[in-house]
């Protein structure tokens, strides 16, 4: 009992520490011109090297994929299982009490505001652009070794592969990320630096001194990639809305570059605005439309096909998910590596890239939420809603696709097999899918534009986030960062996206697997300080009074019982508290002539009526026989 009474002692110490601790003041202001020179001169050399030698840049994004891929794809599928078991074992634990915040604050934005924020964030841009191509591609060409193309297995793996890629796993690690940030920065006091969240590990260092600079750097980087990767996207999506409206018979990069300019002057104007007007406003808008076009798509589409594919999508998810889990290049020939590298891999590395920014920004929208509301909300609710929408618009063109195949209507169909592989346009195969519906052909032309403008927003609501978050790690953590860091980095990223494209030339699948590999490549550093920041974060939070408190609570109640029942030979006896003023160390003598070490730890904060029984169990009270 000695041992136990020895790491109670110590607990209260902590806690004693803990409750006197105050917040540092961390005397953080102006630009970090380590940070943002550094960072910004090497993305000012990528888009001078593009610019100059966009074929070149090409040759060497292939190279660097290659090496990452064969050498280190391993690394990103174990890292991405660790976020997600990591995310949910933290809600679980006692660790889910603890606010992000003081312990009387109220959440910052309304629950509909903060969904919506987090969200559109989050994955919106991809979502439009993947909705409905990739379970319609995965229908028609399985993963390597899995089911045969074209059949009602294959709509199974098609819907639980998609749902793998885009909802529980990436939010774990936005989640994790958001999770640190938010409980260093609102509970600690914390600047609001990605380095700040190490801490734990690395001391004050990991605020002032060369790591956390790099930790920096590297945050800074891996966001402007994903970003430009996502502007790239959703440049080509619309300029394959421009394309099925008529108004261009064909987009090419020039036009391309264009519409990422125009693009990126918004966005821009947007991150000047700031969170509470310009990203809420348009977040909201952006759910609103989404949910308009989604309602049009569900009842003008194979309703009853779509309700049937959500229960299905759901059973495959959970079935497949330790195979889709563990598939790595050793599961099966070069043809899974080159899956791998096209889809799972990328994905990975794209949500890491997109952690930075995601996380810091639905950190500072979730303030004074728990932890366990926290996870719950990030992990729920965008993966729900990820559901329903690739539901409608992936399962809905797999729907059309198989109504075509059995009528043998070639013209209907949204895509063919050529030379072995699904013939899917990503750029078009969304708006395809709108022309298939049976309405009216200016209520189809309608829906495309709402489609495109949907997909402007979305990419708005998430690259502007992404400019305030590059200008806040410029800037200390500032948490309203100057407009000139803010426009700096966000023609930053319109310039990269830019780049990427011309790399890619004027075949829009060349250009898409050129956005691809960059961002594998530039994320992958950040997978090993993703895993560091699950160290750190387990460290502070171990730390909480409010964890420290109910381990007090629980180790002091399983010992007063113990030693209730060897003091009283298995007899009745109650538990009383009073106050003790202080901790004290008592010898105390025994029937055989022994010392024994006993010691009280203060527990009340309020005096307590001594004569009062908290619990009783066996002798009423009075009963000379209490401990």
């Amino acid at each position: 009992m000695k041992q136990s009474d020895q790491s109670i002692e110590e607990i209260v110490g902590e806690l004693h520490s803990a409750r006197q601790r105050k917040p540092k003041k961390y005397k953080l202001e102006g630009t970090d011109y380590w940070v943002f020179g550094i960072a910004g001169a090497l993305a000012l050399a990528f888009i001078i090297w593009g610019f100059i030698t966009p074929d070149g840049l090409g040759t060497v994004a292939d190279a660097a994929l290659d090496w990452v891929i064969t050498n280190t794809g391993w690394l990103f599928i174990i890292a991405a299982s660790v976020f997600a078991v990591f995310a949910i074992v933290v809600a679980a634990k006692n660790f889910g009490r603890i606010p992000l915040g003081k312990d009387d604050e109220k959440p910052q934005f309304s629950t509909v505001s903060w969904i919506s924020m987090m969200f559109a964030t989050g994955m919106g841009i991809g979502l439009v652009f993947y909705g409905v191509g990739e379970p319609l591609f995965f229908y028609m060409s399985p993963p390597p070794g899995t089911v045969e193309g074209q059949t009602d297995a294959a709509l199974s793996t098609a819907m639980g592969t998609t749902l793998f890629h885009w909802t529980l796993f990436p939010w774990a690690m936005y989640a994790i990320v958001g999770l640190g940030m938010a409980y260093g920065s609102f509970r600690l006091g914390r600047p609001q630096l990605f380095s700040s969240m190490f801490t734990p590990i690395f001391g004050d260092r990991a605020i002032h001194g060369w790591g956390g600079r790099v930790i920096n750097i590297l945050a800074i980087i891996a966001t402007l990639f994903g970003s430009a990767c996502s502007l790239g996207l959703g440049a080509l999506q619309i300029g394959g809305g421009i394309q099925a409206t008529g108004m261009m018979e064909k987009v090419g990069s020039g036009v391309l570059v264009v519409i990422i300019a125009i693009l990126t002057a918004l966005f821009v104007a947007s991150a000047v605005s700031g969170i509470e007007r310009g990203i809420q406003w348009l977040s909201n808008t952006n759910m609103v439309l989404a949910v308009i076009l989604a309602l049009i798509v569900f009842i003008g589409g194979p309703t009853l096909f779509i309700l049937n594919v959500i229960p299905n999508a759901i059973g495959s998810f959970i079935g497949d998910l330790p195979q889709m889990a563990s598939r790595t290049a050793a599961s099966g020939d070069e043809a899974v590596s080159s899956w791998l590298s096209s889809w799972t891999v990328f994905y990975w590395a794209w949500w890491v890239s997109w952690t930075p920014f995601v996380g810091l920004f639905i950190a500072r929208i979730s303030r004074g939420r728990t932890i366990r509301q926290f996870v719950t909300g990030v992990l729920l609710v965008p993966s729900t809603v990820t559901l329903l929408w690739f539901a409608i618009f992936g399962g809905g063109a797999i729907g059309i696709q198989e109504r075509a195949e059995r009528a043998g209507d070639t013209s209907a169909q949204l895509a063919q097999i050529v030379d072995g592989a699904p013939d899917i346009n990503f750029d078009l195969i969304l708006f395809d899918m709108l022309g298939q519906l049976p309405v009216a052909g200016w209520v189809s032309v309608v829906l495309m534009v709402l489609a495109v403008l949907l997909i402007a927003i979305f990419f708005v609501t998430g690259a502007d986030s992404a400019s305030i978050v590059m200008g806040a790690l410029s800037e200390k953590g500032a948490e309203n960062p100057t407009r000139k860091s803010v426009v700096f980095w966000g023609v930053a990223t319109g310039a990269v996206a830019a780049v990427m494209l011309l790399a890619g030339g004027d075949n829009p699948a060349e250009a898409l697997n050129g956005l691809k590999n960059i961002t594998i490549v530039s994320a992958l550093p950040f997978v090993v300080v993703m895993l560091l920041l699950c160290v750190a974060i387990w460290k502070d939070l171990s730390k909480d009074p409010l964890v420290l408190r109910s381990t007090v609570a629980r180790q002091v109640l399983e010992n007063s019982v113990s030693r209730g029942v060897d003091r009283h030979e298995g007899g009745g006896f109650s538990l009383m508290t009073t106050e003790i003023p202080v901790v004290e160390a008592a010898k105390l003598g025994t029937e055989d002539g022994t010392v024994v070490e006993e010691r009280e730890v203060l527990l009340a904060t309020e005096p307590a009526d001594p004569t009062e029984p908290t619990d009783t169990a066996g002798p009423k009270p009075g009963d000379p026989k209490k401990s």
